[in-house]
């Protein structure tokens, strides 16, 4: 049978439509490109914000349009919302998170133990979703209680995958040609506190264990870390690039969102990053137009922005999500002030990212090459990423995906570098 994968959201959605990738060919099934090929489909749905939403059964609609007859939805929009999803076109499985480790035999009516008998190699998804870099599923759920969060609500409890299975996973990409591994997780900080044990005793692991040549860890909570997290990265293997989602850059602001953290606090924390990793990526997510935001929160949280310096970072406008906290708030901030106040933060992060990059001109860096996007008078063009996250184009005389070249980092195009890849 003919299958095709897609999904909305997070790193941590790509890494279950690959761990699914995975058990369909194991079971004997094909993964293709495009709908219009396929005789099932499986749409992993997001729920973080209403556009998220939206797009979700956007996907289903036109993946049915495509002549898609067995169409499988899971994840969290697909578990917030059952009755929805079956009502959609052509649904005919709806599989909650929670049940979502046994997607694959459930809907091809197997055994689960079937995929314990014939491990292979991992392939990289095709269209889309192809990536160089495999993105290995180590936790899933949440026990925070973020207000403005509804993934809590849709992922469950917080709970880790046993270190052997990481392992495992991990062997399974390199076998497969993986040259970067990326930890995914709901909140991948809290790996191991069922085990009294620490995140940093699984890279320890990983780092000891296997041959992993680029080791990348996705969004980590800032009140996970401390600074002797950051010893890790005398291990060069350790891309240098920290994912810590800061949401607001004012303490009051903050204290209604229920995060476990303070602009002190995320000061300190960074400090010591930068202090311990020479030109670490700092990337962030900031959320514009929370609940009672006042003009002077607001300026609190762009003053902040600019003294962090971020590398880069998503701002999202907040989304008012059913059965959080902030959606019973009051003082919800009006949509187009959500909306201008998105714009200033967007300017303002990509200005401190603009400078980042700018700092990496005349360098040369290795790339790891995720893309080839087309073919010229001159060559192939790719596009890939540095260890410290700088998206980065050049010509190649020959398509070179998933390959890792030194590069000599020429001009900065937009939010890209052009460079020459070194013979």
């Amino acid at each position: 049978m003919k299958i095709f994968l897609d999904t909305i959201g997070c790193r941590l959605n790509q890494a279950e439509i690959e761990s699914m990738s995975h058990q369909f060919r194991a079971a004997g099934h094909e993964i293709v490109a495009s709908a219009e090929h396929a005789d099932m489909a499986v749409v992993n749905t997001c729920a973080v914000t209403t556009q998220a939403a939206s797009d979700s059964r956007g996907k289903i609609r036109t993946i049915a349009r495509a002549g898609v007859n067995e169409i499988v939805a899971t994840g969290c929009w697909t578990t917030l919302q059952p009755k929805e999803t079956a009502a959609l076109p052509n649904v005919k499985h709806v599989i909650a998170n929670d049940k979502k480790d046994l997607l694959v035999p459930q809907v091809l009516n197997l055994e689960p133990s079937t995929f314990d008998l014939e491990p292979i190699d991992r392939i990289p998804i095709p269209g889309l979703h192809r990536r160089t870099r495999a993105f290995i599923k180590v936790q899933d759920g949440c026990d925070n209680k973020c207000t403005f969060c509804v993934t809590t609500l849709a992922r469950g409890e917080g709970r880790s995958r046993p270190l052997a299975d990481v392992i495992n996973d991990v062997n399974a990409a390199l076998a497969g040609d993986s040259k970067e591994i990326v930890l995914t997780g709901v909140h991948l900080g809290s790996w191991g506190q069922e085990m009294n044990s620490h995140l940093r005793e699984l890279v320890k692991a990983l780092l000891r264990e296997t041959d992993v040549k680029r080791l990348r860890l996705s969004s980590l909570e800032p009140w996970d870390l401390d600074a002797d997290f950051f010893s890790l990265w005398r291990d060069k293997r350790l891309m240098p690039h920290l994912h810590l989602p800061l949401q607001s850059g004012s303490d009051s602001t903050l204290k209604r969102m229920a995060r476990k953290t303070t602009t002190e606090s995320f000061r300190e924390l960074v400090h010591a990053a930068r202090t311990v990793i020479p030109d670490v990526a700092i990337t962030t997510d900031i959320i514009a137009g929370f609940p009672g935001e006042t003009d002077e929160e607001f300026a609190e949280t762009l003053n902040f922005i600019n003294e962090m310096q971020f590398s880069g970072g998503h701002v999202f406008s907040y989304s008012l999500r059913p059965g959080t906290g902030a959606a019973r708030m009051k003082g919800q901030v009006k949509p187009e002030l959500r909306k201008r106040r998105n714009h200033i933060l967007q300017e303002t992060i990509e200005e401190s990212a603009s400078s980042y990059r700018e700092k990496f001109i005349g360098q040369t860096m290795s790339v790891l090459w995720e893309s080839t996007t087309e073919y010229g008078e001159y060559g192939w063009r790719m596009e890939g990423w540095t260890g410290n996250y700088l998206r980065v184009s050049a010509i190649a005389p020959s398509p070179r995906w998933n390959e890792v070249n030194e590069v000599v980092l020429e001009r900065m195009d937009g939010e890209k570098i052009v460079g020459a890849i070194l013979s």
